[in-house]
This record gives structure tokens, sequence and C-alpha cells, in this order.
């Protein structure tokens, strides 16, 4: 089971510029621990949080705003980590594949479309579809639900604090790629049963693997 931001695609440092100005822009005032407290968050979530620093616009005007921006970056071009489409493919060979991203449908579609990776996911699941975002289980208890498997028969790839912490809570067993501008925090680091340097490390050997 995949997560996108951070662990696909090198998309935080996008989310934070786009945002950032966004919010500047609209006559908010961008937080110290903002970016921290983003990752992770649903749309609906970081919408509303957006608007609580003072951005003059809806939460549903400010994630159309940000969406559309996104997109736009992405269709430009989309920063795949080291490693992303490789690893998709070898896991793919012989494991079946899930997705639970904070990001909306519309960018995961674009994003999977455009790295050619489609067709490797069985499911993929957007915590806009779901109540919770991470650090609540719900987007990997759906995934694992469309994949119609036990969720702890499952194993989650994670960078940020709040969705090892999403995994964890979703029974999944948890490996961690740590972003190395944004580590996650080391009790949520913790919670993870394996710690890789890089997607290369990613094996379907190690999957099958408890420790």
């Amino acid at each position: 089971m995949f997560d996108l931001d951070g662990v696909l695609v090198d998309s935080e440092p996008v989310w934070e510029e786009v945002r950032r100005a966004f919010v500047a822009e609209h006559g908010g005032t961008w937080q110290p621990d903002t970016q921290s407290r983003l990752m992770g968050m649903s749309t609906p979530e970081w919408a509303a949080y957006l608007h609580s620093l003072g951005v003059s616009l809806s939460p549903d005007e400010i994630a159309r705003g940000v969406v559309d921006q996104m997109a736009a970056r992405y269709r430009d071009e989309v920063p795949l980590m080291p490693g992303a489409v490789k690893a998709v493919r070898r896991l793919h060979e012989s494991v079946t594949l899930g997705l639970a991203s904070s990001s909306p449908r519309t960018l995961i579609d674009v994003v999977l479309a455009a790295a050619g990776l489609t067709e490797c996911f069985a499911a993929t699941v957007s915590t806009e579809e779901v109540e919770r975002g991470k650090p609540a289980p719900d987007g990997y208890l759906e995934a694992a639900r469309r994949l119609e498997v036990d969720p702890r028969q499952c194993v989650a790839v994670e960078d940020s604090s709040n969705g090892l912490r999403s995994a964890h809570a979703a029974g999944m067993r948890v490996i961690a790629v740590p972003h190395p501008r944004y580590p996650p925090a080391p009790d949520a680091l913790a919670l993870a049963g394996r710690v890789l340097p890089d997607l290369d490390a990613l094996t379907s050997e190690l999957l099958g693997s408890p420790s």
C-alpha cells in the first residue's frame, strides 16, 4: 500500500510553495508549524485550516484555487521521487498494490497517468472519499476494503508523521522512507517496522518480512 505525496512524488515542496503563495496572496499568515500540520490532511481539512490562517476566501474556494494550481504544475511536470516508477513496476509484478493518499482525486489521477502507473494499482483512495484524513486510519482502511484484504495483511509505505500514524492505526505493517526535507517526528518513525533510505531498497522480499 503506497502513499503518494513524499513517497512516489516529491510534491511536498510544490504543495508548500503553492499554498504559501496562496495564503500570502489572500491575506493570511503562514505559521512556523503550518507545513508540518498540513501534511496528511484531507482537502476539506487543509482548506479549513488555511481559512483559519486569515485567508479571505471560503474553504471551498481555497480548495479549488490551490488544487487548480497544483494540477497546472503537475501537467507541466510531475516531480517523481527517485526510483518511484521502477519501485512500483517492480512490486506490481509480484504483489497487489493499493494507494491511499491525502491528495484530491484529480491530482492522484493526473500523477499516475503522467507516470504511466495507473494500471499498476488495483485500488486508489483519496482521503476526500473518507470521513477523516491522516493521521486517522480511514484512507488505509478504505483502500484495504476496496482490495478485499484484511488491513493486518497489508504493508504501507509512508514518509510523513501523519502518514505513519495513519497506516499504523489501520493495523498495517509500516515501512518508512523518510523525505530528507520533511523528516517525520521520532515518535511517528518509531511506529515503522523498517526504515529505508530510498525506494531502491524496497523489494517484494522485504514486504514479506515481518522485521
